[in-house]
């Protein structure tokens, strides 16, 4: 979790005037952490990577055979890259067996008294309880990442892997998640429940904690696989990790251009990005426990430095020479620690898994995803494992009151297809998009029902820094299904406002939503096809009569008592799909209402960031782009220019 936050400040610091109050006291860690990005993407080892160039499995069917005879097309609301195992279910959760710790998913008793803290404490003998192969798998966090966290731990024991152990940051986690019969420990850290920002005192003090924890249990003996919450597991590690046993280290990157093009470790003279600590491997051996107490000494004589900015100095202060001709191991630290760097195709980052789909180019089988290289906070990042299909979310997240809608986007083929890749282009295609997604947003919140959004394709990617478009050697395809949080405001569109400034909240749900195979029978079984007609012509008035397939004919530019009057009629049909949006409704009759509605949408978009050799370089998008004659992409001219389009 701690590197997206890092990278949401990068993306913040581009944005000067808006946000350079509020982030100034962690500019000097910014400045620090970039440095290893800037030298992932320009380091010249890394331009001439040579790699395979496969078209992405998720995109290649709908790029590659549009028909060449028309004008538009109309893309179908398809999943993104496929895990390789199913979505998680609806909790009716399997038991994995423990020791005597018991099964994990069994609930204690509910007429058994909460254990005394000292039961949770941290040591030799509760973590021997979950050992297996000498392997303990740990992730930490506070109440306010449950959810992830019990994500982490299904993926988990969908692998049956059961050798897990969850350090709890502060008390009510630590109870909610004994009574859910999940492995936990006590950090001793009376630590807020709250979510924490990046930058923080509290951020810096949930990154000390993973070192103080590194540095306590490599002495039990044991070898420690230490994750961040907001990664995810997708196949079982231990065979791979065991592939290396005289690692003493096994980190992952954030390296973007692939090094091999094979599942073996990535070439580390050709690795400029940083290493990061969001999921490593631990032996406990002499050079590992000597870098682990190092790092917690530096840390904790500077409550400045930045925990992953600490490790990679002082990895860094030797690199090389490699171990052997083969294995991918080299020598690190102190000449002494034999580290190896996990492939970023199959050990995924943000970007690697959900911009480049790499591990799907080079025809692997992902391990794991980390939701780095995003936007929007912690709600982007649960967003992103959302489109993915492999959050775990209650069953109620799938079976909305009020039901959901959807609309399939219509996109014509010259928008995605023609042409160079520009700025221009890029907003030419995307606003289009957001053109449908505002109709749809309105008709949502008519109808009182959650939209389902579509995909958004992109011609260029995301960043925090200027680029041409995309990451040079990076596998990114033009166009590419991007993710929400490249255009939308996940956060804010999440958030709570006042309705009586920005009117009623419009749910929403993942474009990958009503492909879930957790999706429940009387989601799937109710359902309502509307295909738009042009009023006058046969067959097309406001009626809510449907043919025998459950279609119904709807007008064009419909107003909204022809939409609450026709739709009235299906208030109990759970999903309510639109073959189009476009012109499918002329605004609301309540003009305040409209103008609350408008407050409240202008706020979901976000900036495209950023143009090269540009200060400031990002470039706002507009919700209401259309209604300004002469609109073009360009950064902002002035300071005062400097904000959102409100």
């Amino acid at each position: 979790m701690v590197e997206g936050w890092r990278n949401g400040f990068r993306e913040a610091t581009n944005s000067k005037p808006l946000f350079v109050t509020i982030y100034a006291t962690v500019i000097i860690g910014v400045l620090v952490s970039s440095f290893y990005v800037f030298s992932a993407i320009y380091s010249p080892t890394n331009g001439s990577s040579s790699f395979l160039s496969f078209p992405p499995l998720s995109t290649a069917g709908r790029i590659h055979r549009l028909p060449q005879d028309n004008a538009t097309l109309e893309l179908p609301v398809a999943p993104p890259p496929p895990p390789p195992q199913q979505a998680l279910p609806p909790p009716v959760l399997e038991e994995a067996q423990g020791k005597s710790l018991g099964k994990i998913w069994v609930s204690p008793p509910r007429d058994k008294k909460m254990p005394s803290l000292e039961t949770f404490k941290l040591t030799k003998e509760l973590f021997g309880e979950r050992v297996k192969d000498n392997v303990i798998i740990v992730t930490f966090g506070n109440y306010a990442f449950m959810d992830f966290i019990l994500t982490w731990v299904k993926h988990l024991t969908d692998l049956d892997l059961s050798n897990i152990l969850v350090g709890a940051m502060d008390t009510k986690l630590l109870e909610a998640l004994y009574w859910k019969g999940v492995p936990v420990f006590d950090m001793g850290s009376h630590m807020s429940t709250v979510d924490v920002g990046w930058g923080s005192p509290t951020f810096h003090k949930m990154g000390r904690e993973k070192v103080l924890l590194i540095d306590s249990v490599l002495p039990y003996g044991y070898e420690l696989l230490m994750c961040d919450t907001d990664m995810v597991w997708l196949k079982n590690p231990m065979p791979y990790l065991a592939r290396y046993p005289d690692a003493d280290v096994l980190t992952s990157s954030d390296q973007v251009v692939p090094t091999v093009i094979d599942d073996s470790l990535d070439i580390w003279q050709q690795v400029g990005a940083a290493y990061n600590i969001g999921i490593f491997h631990w032996r406990p051996t002499e050079s590992a426990k000597k870098l682990a107490k190092e790092w917690k000494e530096i840390l904790l004589a500077d409550d400045k430095v930045w925990d992953q900015n600490g490790f990679n100095e002082i990895v860094r202060r030797q690199l090389g020479p490699s171990v052997d001709g083969d294995s991918g191991l080299f020598y690190a630290y102190d000449g002494n620690l034999k580290v190896g760097i996990l492939p970023a195709s199959i050990f995924c980052s943000g970007h690697t898994y959900f911009v480049q789909a790499m591990y799907q180019q080079l025809r692997l089988e992902p391990y794991a995803v980390h939701t780095t290289f995003q936007y929007a906070g912690t709600e982007g990042k649960r967003h992103r494992l959302r489109e993915g299909m492999v959050f775990y979310d209650p069953p109620e997240y799938y079976d909305s009151p009020g039901g959901f809608i959807a609309f399939k986007p219509s996109i014509p083929k010259s928008l995605l297809l023609d042409g160079k890749h520009t700025i221009e282009s890029h907003f030419i295609l995307v606003n289009h998009q957001i053109k449908q997604i505002r109709s749809a947003l309105a008709i949502a919140s008519l109808l009182n029902r959650t939209l389902v959004m579509p995909p958004i394709w992109c011609r260029l990617d995301r960043l925090w820094f200027g680029h041409p478009g995309t990451l040079q050697g990076s596998m990114t395809q033009q166009p590419f299904i991007c993710p929400l949080d490249h255009v939308f405001e996940v956060n804010i569109m999440l958030k709570e406002l006042p309705e009586e400034e920005f009117g009623p909240g419009i749910g929403i749900r993942e474009y990958s939503f009503l492909d879930n195979p957790a999706l429940p029978k009387q989601v799937k079984e109710s359902w309502l096809d509307v295909q738009l007609c042009q009023e006058g012509k046969e067959g097309c008035e406001p009626s809510n009569n449907t043919s025998p397939s459950q279609v119904l004919k709807f007008p064009k530019r419909s107003n909204e008592d022809t939409f609450k009057a026709i739709f009235s009629s299906f208030e109990n049909v759970k999903v309510i799909k639109f073959s189009s949006i476009e012109d499918a409704f002329i605004g609301f009759s309540d003009k305040e209402r409209e103008e609350r509605f408008r407050r409240r949408v202008k706020r979901y978009v976000g900036i495209w960031c950023c143009e090269e050799n540009k200060t400031p370089g990002h470039i706002y998008y507009d919700m209401y782009w259309d209604e300004k004659p002469g609109w073009k992409p360009v950064p902002p001219q002035t300071p005062e220019e400097d904000h959102p389009h409100l």
